[in-house]
């Protein structure tokens, strides 16, 4: 049984440094996420409505030219701390398919709160067209989706830690992490080294960000390190709009086992108590 037992932990051990020697082999110039600090980490983090209302004026000013944020309606835009009225009003500046009329044609209309923010190209290779050849993703679940793998031992702390805001660590570092390339490596022609991108060394989409480029109205600082914060922010709530409700449920869900657990002890130990031993 021991000698089972050792031979699972090495097999496990290789696994580990296999991979991570695998992936240090592969970005050997790669960079990994910057740890920030946001006010939704940890089990009682929350959103900063206010964070989230500059990231969304990120991405409507700047990323909506090229990505799409196709599972995030208008109405969902309430729980950033707007208004109905003001909703209405930004969802009427964009405009989406409707119809078919009496005729039976389909027709351009302003949105509504029901609609979804509209795809910026028509299609995947409109798109790609539109950008070197290199479609932009849509950026409902980025967040989630780009989280960069932590490996071992780090990943067993985030366990304890409820650790899990590497997709917005690695958009920021990504965002801000635009440079030159360092000597000796080659970067294809149209593409922008950045140390941070997890799929190769450099990517298609230029630095989209820079200092003064988005008007803040609450006195923000208009700056790159601003603008990566707040839209990166914006991504985290737009892939996980319920995470407050989630935390809290399983904060209340957490103090009634332990209630119960302890409810189940005291009767254990009364219904014991009775017997002879």
């Amino acid at each position: 049984m021991k000698k089972l037992v050792s031979t699972l932990l090495s097999l496990t051990l290789v696994t580990f440094l296999g991979a991570n020697v695998a992936v240090a082999a592969g970005t050997a110039h790669s960079k990994a996420p910057k740890e920030m600090d946001w006010s939704f980490s940890g089990p009682f983090g929350t959103y900063d409505k206010g964070q989230l209302q500059r990231g969304l004026k990120v991405y409507v000013e700047v990323c909506a030219a090229c990505h799409s944020l196709e599972r995030i309606a208008f109405r969902n835009l309430v729980d950033l701390g707007y208004s109905e009225e003001q909703v209405k009003a930004l969802a009427a500046e964009y405009e989406v398919l409707g119809g078919p009329n009496e005729e039976g044609e389909m027709f351009d209309r302003p949105a509504i709160l029901a609609d979804y923010f509209p795809k910026p190209f028509a299609n995947v290779e409109a798109a790609a067209y539109s950008n070197n050849g290199a479609a932009p993703p849509d950026l409902s679940l980025m967040a989630k989706a780009r989280a960069a793998t932590r490996g071992f031992p780090t990943f067993v702390f985030d366990i304890f830690t409820m650790y899990a805001e590497g997709g917005p660590d690695y958009i920021y570092s990504l965002l801000t992490g635009y440079e030159e390339a360092p000597h000796g490596v080659e970067v294809t022609e149209g593409t922008h080294y950045n140390p941070y991108f997890m799929n190769g060394i450099s990517l298609s989409m230029a630095p989209p960000l820079s200092d003064e480029q988005v008007t803040y109205d609450d006195g923000s600082p208009e700056t790159l390190d601003q603008y990566a914060r707040d839209v990166s922010a914006f991504m985290m709530w737009a892939a996980e709009p319920h995470m407050e409700t989630r935390k809290s449920l399983g904060f209340k869900v957490v103090i009634f086992l332990l209630i119960f657990a302890g409810l189940l002890y005291l009767t254990k130990k009364s219904i014991w108590s009775r017997v002879e031993h």
